[in-house]
């Protein structure tokens, strides 16, 4: 086995949740723990590259809605599109009304059948509207937004990576991360990416830290409700399941970022 390494928790969050060139060393429990607990800091990566997309094209002259459209590009292709691909295929599992054996079949196949291809575009088209008011109103509360979504889809992982959450599988990524995370660790990462939400948010008005804060804990609010229905469907998680998690906290943070004035 290699040598241990402080590193090795955000090589396995880099390695295994974007496509940037980071090799991981070590796949043991305990690396994909500091890795899941390292989630939320590759999705602050990912959420900087995609404002970067954003801002970049309105600094060119680009409208909003070019930038939102940017803004949501930037993380499918940081991740191969695995995180919409799981969302279909968990909407085809949930929605197929099958026994839980028939339904991880069918989201193993590589086909997207009618409900995932509406939860797909709808999603998307949520996304991009949000980022495009955002955009429109302020490239500040855009950029912000893109980089608050891409860190919340991330820690919904942590959350969902948290003990007592089985895998559906024995194999896959779902069965190498499930239940890896212990509770006070999920708590501790949780609450320190949500200050920093809210003390980011203070640059954008009095209730900016508010909105902020809102947007970390619905959305994980939402992603719980989602794991646990998931769980009692399939009978724990599989890693189509961890991104259907993180693109619907992505758009529950984005929606609530667009509430207000």
């Amino acid at each position: 086995m290699p040598k241990s390494s402080p590193l090795d928790g955000l090589r396995f969050a880099f390695g295994t949740l974007t496509v940037l060139p980071v090799r991981v060393h070590r796949w043991d429990r305990e690396a994909a723990r500091a890795g899941m607990m390292n989630a939320p800091v590759a999705g602050l990566v990912v959420g900087l590259c995609a404002a970067g997309a954003g801002l970049l094209l309105l600094l060119l002259g680009a409208g909003p809605l070019l930038a939102a459209v940017a803004s949501v590009a930037v993380p499918a292709a940081l991740t191969r599109g695995l995180h919409l691909d799981g969302l279909a295929d968990t909407a085809d599992g949930l929605g197929s009304g099958k026994p839980a054996e028939d339904a991880l079949r069918i989201m193993k196949q590589s086909d997207i059948g009618p409900f995932g291809v509406i939860t797909l575009v709808l999603v998307v088209l949520a996304q991009v509207a949000v980022l495009a008011q955002l955009y429109g109103g302020s490239w500040a509360r855009g950029a912000l937004a893109a980089v608050l979504s891409a860190i919340t889809a991330r820690l919904a992982l942590t959350l969902a990576a948290r003990t007592g959450v089985p895998a559906a599988r024995p194999e896959g990524l779902g069965a190498a991360v499930a239940g890896v995370v212990p509770v006070p660790g999920v708590l501790a990462v949780t609450a320190a990416f949500t200050i920093g939400s809210a003390a980011w948010g203070t640059a954008l008005g009095p209730y900016g830290a508010v909105r902020a804060a809102a947007a970390v804990l619905l959305s994980l609010a939402t992603a719980e409700l989602l794991l646990r229905r998931c769980t009692n469907r399939f009978g724990g998680v599989t890693g189509d399941v961890f991104g259907a998690l993180a693109e619907t906290s992505a758009t529950t943070a984005l929606v609530v970022l667009s509430l207000g004035r």
